[in-house]
């Protein structure tokens, strides 16, 4: 019965583990592709590309904050 357990409780670190991994990677990526969108649009004198580049503010800002919180919890690790 113990095994049974320990054998649980190591698939669902490992799973978690995995997922926070995945979900990393992602919100990284998607921060990546909000700040080029947005340097990208407040380049041009078009008035749509620049409604796009102060929306993109928008998901830039949660973005960061979660990329902080990534750093802060991979330094916490290495400490």
């Amino acid at each position: 019965m113990i095994t049974t357990v320990t054998t649980v409780t190591t698939i669902t670190t490992v799973a978690a583990i995995g997922l926070g991994a995945a979900v990393s990677i992602t919100a990284v990526i998607a921060l990546v592709a909000f700040l080029a969108t947005r340097e990208l649009a407040s380049a041009s004198n078009n008035g749509f590309l620049l409604r796009v580049a102060r929306l993109t503010s928008i998901g830039i800002i949660p973005l960061i904050i979660t990329f902080a919180v990534i750093v802060a919890v991979k330094l916490a690790e290495l400490l």
